[in-house]
């Protein structure tokens, strides 16, 4: 696989943990331990990229720590102190129908019901009720809105998402 492939960011890494390289591990995964159903691993600082192995992992107080390859040292597990922890995304499940990732939605264009074009995806929030699409509005939007909150409900409020169309349809009011 070449690291030009396109990258899904996992994780971070946290500061070294004891004195044998160990390091602490920041998952941005749903399941925080699916982290490790990924391997290899590509570790990234200031767009440098490397692939890293874990050698193993376990749980630590409410998070993790990890042992990568040939990081043997506090001293070497300092220098990765902070660093993202990317996968390729070929290596991301497929999800079920009906179901997307927050990178799926992302520069889509949002439209009502009624046809009219409420913006771009610009990013997604996690409420923890529900996620929330914040769409950028058009700058020529009659509303003076700069960006909109629209929970994703799916049936009630997103009523479809055709990734081919590049278009996720809505029923909601423009001048919210």
């Amino acid at each position: 696989m070449s690291q030009e492939q396109a990258k899904f960011i996992a994780g971070k890494l946290g500061a070294p943990y004891g004195i044998k390289g160990w390091l602490k591990v920041h998952s941005f995964t749903d399941d925080p331990e699916g982290i490790f159903d990924f391997s290899p691993w590509l570790i990234g600082q200031q767009g440098n990229w490397q692939t890293v192995e874990v050698v193993d992992w376990r749980r630590h107080n409410k998070g993790f720590i990890a042992k990568l390859a040939n990081v043997e040292d506090r001293d070497q597990a300092n220098v990765l102190t902070n660093a993202e922890i990317a996968v390729f995304e070929e290596q991301l499940p497929d999800l079920p129908d009906g179901e997307f990732y927050w990178r799926d939605l992302i520069g889509l264009t949002v439209v009502t019901d009624k046809g009219y074009d409420l913006g771009k995806v610009d990013d997604m929030l996690e409420t923890g009720s529900n996620d929330v699409l914040v769409v950028k509005a058009n700058p020529n939007d009659g509303f003076g809105k700069g960006e909109r909150l629209i929970p994703y409900l799916t049936e009630s409020v997103v009523l479809k998402v055709d990734l081919d169309a590049k278009e996720v349809t809505v029923d909601w009011d423009p001048s919210f």
